[in-house]
């Protein structure tokens, strides 16, 4: 049985988590910040992103946010109240918060319509190949996954890499004023929202996960958590290179993200971290 966790230090700092909690977030974080510095912030963040990009990044990306209360759904499913302290926050936790997520599909839609591309085309346009690459991932952890792995890869680093990307996006002056004034604040729902939240939801979930899994969980445990966490981030990396621009050599994509080349084989193939 691994030993209790208990949190004592505030909810946002490291130093308040355990020693393996904070050896994974240092050890994911070059991969984490390869999505917080893809080109395609600082393109949409400077009004640069054209039309095509444009259209491509919100057909891409709606999979994982019209499913996304869907996975939480599925960690829900793997929880039994009285179990543990554990469980029972995780219930508690994600109960609440598919409530949160249930408007955000609606805010991506004015989000798109808003940045000129019709909701039909968000609902029933073609996704560029490759863009699967996250919410199948997500899809997949979340409904067969133990419950820590699939918070840990869902709710800790997807959410934790979205709200820091949305948080640019949104301050940005540029970005904003290339919406009219009379849709703008309605169009940006979405990125205020995400850009305002997210700032504590994933130090939730990771205070969940390491409740979940104690304070000294076995190393191939950590491993594989670890594992989970930057296939998230390199999935997002994927996807958001698939949506940048089509034409670019598959192969070629996210290489550098994998700066491990034990981890780099697993993550690229479909099999991996199952």
């Amino acid at each position: 049985m691994h030993a209790h966790f208990e949190r004592t230090g505030a909810l946002t700092e490291l130093s308040s988590y355990p020693t393996w909690a904070q050896d994974l977030v240092t050890a994911c974080a070059g991969t984490k910040q390869s999505v917080i510095d893809h080109e395609a912030w600082s393109l949409m963040g400077e009004a640069r992103l054209d039309a095509v990009a444009t259209r491509d990044f919100m057909v891409g990306i709606w999979p994982v946010i019209e499913r996304f209360p869907g996975y939480m759904a599925l960690n829900l499913l793997k929880t039994r109240y009285g179990r543990s302290k554990g469980e029972n926050m995780a219930r508690r936790w994600l109960v609440r918060n598919i409530r949160v997520e249930q408007n955000h599909a609606e805010y991506w839609l004015n989000w798109a319509e808003g940045a000129g591309v019709a909701e039909s085309e968000v609902l029933n346009g073609p996704a560029p190949y490759g863009t699967e690459a996250l919410a199948t991932w997500c899809e997949e952890i979340s409904r067969s996954g133990p419950l820590a792995a699939g918070m840990i890869a869902t709710n800790y680093a997807v959410e934790g890499a979205t709200g820091e990307w949305s948080q640019k996006v949104y301050e940005s002056v540029a970005y904003s004023e290339s919406f009219p004034k009379a849709i703008r604040a309605h169009s940006l729902r979405w990125l205020q929202l995400h850009a305002a939240y997210d700032d504590t939801h994933p130090w939730e979930a990771l205070e969940i996960v390491c409740t979940l899994v104690g304070t000294s969980p076995r190393a191939d445990e950590v491993a594989y958590l670890q594992e989970c966490v930057k296939r998230s981030y390199v999935s997002m990396r994927i996807t958001l290179d698939r949506c940048l621009d089509v034409r670019r050599d598959p192969w070629q994509l996210s290489e550098p993200a994998l700066d491990q080349p034990a981890f780099e084989g697993r993550v690229v193939a479909n099999e991996a971290a199952a």
